[in-house]
């Protein structure tokens, strides 16, 4: 169970011969991803020290403790990183964690559900929070106080306003 936990970080790749890997860090501060101790896999069955000893782009490079070599470091690829919550700061009042947001109920301005928050990504180019409506089709929208107007952890919804998009050919100028 993952709820007790947040995950802070993923292992996205390896990094050499002597065992490093390579992690894409979910916090604002990727001091963070050590701050906390020992971190754990999603079944909470696996421990993993840290120490952080470089970066390679946007990604850190650490080095897990009993992790020695590339052939111990490739099976982790994929792994999430987790902290029990309660090793946390406390959060103010507007704030809150990505984790708890999913499987929040959005609605719309009117009040009428419109999916579940399924996921949220970063692939660069800001926050992106995933939709999945009522019919199984994924609706991406930016995480912007725009589309994501009110989150209400309490009440567990979130309002969202879905971008409309034309059918292929409707709305498009005649340019024959």
């Amino acid at each position: 169970m993952t709820e007790d936990r947040v995950c802070l970080g993923a292992i996205v790749g390896v990094h050499g011969i002597r065992g490093e890997v390579k992690v894409k860090s979910f916090s604002d501060n990727e001091k963070n991803l050590t701050r906390y101790g020992a971190l754990s896999n999603e079944r909470g069955d696996k421990t993993f020290r840290l120490k952080i000893v470089g970066r390679s782009k946007e990604l850190l490079r650490v080095k897990i403790e009993g992790v020695d070599d590339r052939n111990t470091a490739e099976p982790l690829v994929g792994t999430g990183l987790y902290v029990s919550r309660d090793k946390l700061p406390s959060l103010a009042e507007e704030e809150f964690y990505h984790t708890d947001l999913i499987g929040l109920e959005a609605r719309d301005k009117s009040g009428t559900v419109v999916g579940k928050v399924n996921a949220l990504y970063n692939f660069g180019a800001g926050d992106l929070i995933e939709i999945k409506t009522p019919q199984g089709a994924l609706e991406m929208l930016p995480f912007t106080k725009t589309y994501v107007p009110v989150i209400n952890i309490k009440e567990q919804f979130i309002i969202v306003e879905m971008m409309q998009f034309a059918a292929d050919g409707e709305g498009a100028e005649n340019e024959g």
